[in-house]
């Protein structure tokens, strides 16, 4: 069992992709569950759905985008990037641009998680969790 949540979903989906499945499913936390909901809001991921197991645990079905007939994964990289070991933090002047504004940064401020184009424009710096693109 892993206790860093957010590596768990990151790698669920990271094999999703690979596998081209269609709906893949993670552990909801309210961490994990923001981070989804910041994927679909920027359309990396279709849509997710929060359900109850049979052990009275939360989980969350994930649907997956892919391009065309050959299944091409709308995410091509989803990177950890703070680790439980290693705390990495910008303030508002270091904010990352992900490939020139293509990709994202998702960040946890004191406003909540949020992209890097958020924290920018509310100039707020945070700890960057993960970059997507």
């Amino acid at each position: 069992m892993a206790n860093d949540a957010i590596s768990t979903a990151l790698t669920a989906i990271r094999n999703g992709n690979t596998t081209r499945k269609a709906i893949i499913e993670i552990p909801a936390t309210k961490m994990t569950e923001r981070i989804i909901e910041v994927l679909v809001e920027e359309g990396f991921i279709k849509n997710a759905v929060k359900r109850k197991g049979n052990n009275g645990k939360e989980f969350m079905d994930v649907s997956l985008k892919f391009l065309g007939k050959k299944k091409d994964p709308y995410i091509a990289v989803i990177r950890r990037i703070s680790k439980p070991g290693l705390r990495i933090y910008s303030n508002r002047r270091q904010i990352p641009k992900i490939l020139g504004g293509m990709g994202i940064a998702i960040s946890s401020t004191s406003h909540g998680l949020i992209t890097d184009r958020e924290a920018r424009h509310k100039d707020i710096g945070g700890e960057i969790l993960c970059h997507v693109w």
